[in-house]
């Protein structure tokens, strides 16, 4: 077991309102400069619908994430090394701006400008921010907010064209039947990123310390390889600059022990943060299981317990502060993940193994008992009911566990019972074991869940440690000495003779492909210049 720790988050879908709030934080913090108008690290999307870019979704024509090949070995679905050597000035993989939308300005100087005495009212055309010309405009980023547009284009959902024909005819737009919920979106940060695999330049990488996966300007040189390889499409390219930007996950803000800004505006409270161990060596394992709906376990059973002594012994091994033990302790997002087992990832069947996850939304179910004439407070009522939901349980399972319809039922199957639980606890302080013995959890656990999920305070959802201390003073102890920054010493990294100590590299799990796995060239350990351990891939071999 090599252990490892990654910050990670959960969404409860139940409570985001679809507000945008975090788009717009999000937006203004990372995104508010030229060459970014249509970047969103952060976006809203309403469910059934195509999504942003449209059809992101569709692997088969983006070719994102990863597959195993006829050996069973996990390769990247966009090709090996050579591959993607051939397609480093042309890449036909990319979605157009159209995919996403082309941003717009408005002329507001002819509403202070227009003569007196118009007879109409003057009008702001929309310009096009990248050209400035005059434009129509056609899409957004949350064109699809709250269903608008869904009678056109939500049939078209990848998920519901993945479907039985039989579970897809359940899928309703007409008014008076259909049912949305918001689905916000981050980068995943995942175990086995794809974006970092694909790099031919090595900017992309992972941080050792918390797992969070970042792009070095000064390396990127813009081949865009790790838009195409990332399944979930969000990699963006900066026009202006002509480098790959990413959401961050707020690292200087998590460095500071504070929350994400998406997390820390969230105007539904919907968002985790915490720490998860997990074991380095079985990721790949994990990754390369054949059958598509075995991924949610095998995940799962890469994460280590932070309760267990010898876990926590090995993270002392491994050199971690006892507050991140701590941190880990007390993660809500463990919890969620591994404890209540009622948290799912995004689409798992890519294989990249993603750390931010969803408690998929019950709202309806409740209400959908009622009106069927069957009992809200009875398991077996509320069980057949999420069966026959306006979106079928099968919609769920194709986001969330790879189709499994029994899994993604077994989930919404919890988290009813939890407000049975509850409600009769509340209202006549009885305990209702028959309902606990249906989902196989202690009164505590029910209670402690239904804390965490609806009444939790700030530091319970939010449980980040700081940084090492132990990097910050040995950080501040290189900026005083004599020679100050590495860079600028006689064999520096980059300046040619022997490696210092500090910059010695290690393997690491993330895989490139057949070429990288086989051929023994896998990701690698590095000091980044600014001092922080990181972990970064070049498909094409060599240290990056």
């Amino acid at each position: 077991m090599r252990i490892r720790a990654q910050v990670a988050m959960v969404m409860n879908l139940d409570k985001c309102i679809g507000c945008h709030t975090c788009s717009v934080t999000c937006k203004q913090t990372w995104t508010n400069r030229e060459g970014t108008e249509y970047v969103w690290f952060n976006n809203v999307e309403t469910k059934p619908g195509i999504g942003y870019p449209k059809h992101y979704e569709d692997q088969e024509r983006w070719k994102g994430g990863w597959v195993l090949d006829g050996k069973g070995r996990l390769t990247l679905r966009s090709g090996g090394r050579v591959k993607r050597l051939t397609r480093l000035f042309a890449n036909p993989d990319l979605p157009s701006i159209d995919d996403y939308y082309e941003p717009a300005t408005f002329d507001k100087d002819i509403l202070v400008s227009a003569p007196g005495g118009l007879k109409d009212t003057p009008v702001k055309r929309p310009y096009s921010a990248l050209t400035g010309q005059p434009m129509a405009v056609e899409w957004g980023a949350n064109w699809e907010d709250s269903l608008g547009g869904a009678h056109e284009r939500a049939d078209q959902d990848p998920n519901i064209t993945r479907m039985s024909a039989d579970a897809a005819a359940k899928v309703k737009f007409e008014f008076e039947k259909t049912f949305m919920f918001h689905l916000p979106r981050i980068c995943e940060h995942c175990l086995n990123p794809a974006c970092v695999s694909a790099c031919p330049s090595g900017a992309m990488y992972k941080r050792e310390e918390d797992g969070i996966v970042l792009v070095d300007q000064d390396k990127c040189r813009g081949w865009r390889m790790c838009v195409s390889a990332c399944p979930y499409k969000k990699v963006y390219v900066n026009h202006a600059t002509g480098k790959a930007e990413k959401c961050t996950l707020c690292f200087p803000r998590i460095e500071a022990g504070q929350p994400t800004i998406c997390s820390e505006t969230c105007v539904g409270r919907l968002r985790y943060l915490g720490i998860v161990f997990y074991d380095e060596e079985a990721v790949l394992a994990a990754a390369s299981v054949p059958d598509e709906r075995d991924l949610l376990d095998a995940q799962r059973d890469v994460f280590l317990n932070p309760h267990d002594p010898a876990v926590q012994q090995a993270a002392r091994g491994a050199g971690m502060p006892q507050e991140w033990i701590e941190a880990a302790r007390r993660s809500p997002v463990w919890r969620l993940i591994s404890e209540y087992r009622i948290a799912l990832p995004l689409h798992p069947e890519y294989r990249t193994l993603p750390m931010v996850w969803y408690v998929p939304p019950l709202s309806p179910v409740l209400d959908a008992t009622g009106a069927a004439g069957r009992d809200d407070t009875d398991a077996d009522d509320v069980f057949h009911t999420i069966q026959d939901l306006r979106i079928p349980v099968e919609y769920l399972a194709e986001l969330f566990t790879a189709g499994d319809a029994d899994a993604a039922a077994g989930v919404l199957m919890k988290l009813a019972t939890m407000r049975s639980y509850m409600r009769a606890r509340t209202l006549d302080g009885t305990v209702a074991e028959e309902l606990l013995d249906s989902i196989g959890m202690t009164a505590d656990q029910v209670e402690s869940m239904y804390r965490l999920l609806a009444i939790a305070k700030y530091d319970e959802r939010y449980v980040i440690p700081t940084a090492y201390r132990k990097d910050a003073a040995a950080l501040e102890a290189q900026a005083a000495t004599p020679a100050g920054c590495s860079l600028d010493c006689e064999g520096g990294p980059g300046m040619g003779g022997e490696v210092p100590a500090a910059a010695t590299v290690e393997r690491f799990h993330l895989v490139g492909g057949e070429d990288d796995v086989h051929a023994g060239r896998r990701g690698l350990v590095s000091r980044r210049r600014d001092g922080r351990s990181g972990l970064s891939i070049n498909p094409l071999g060599g240290r990056s």
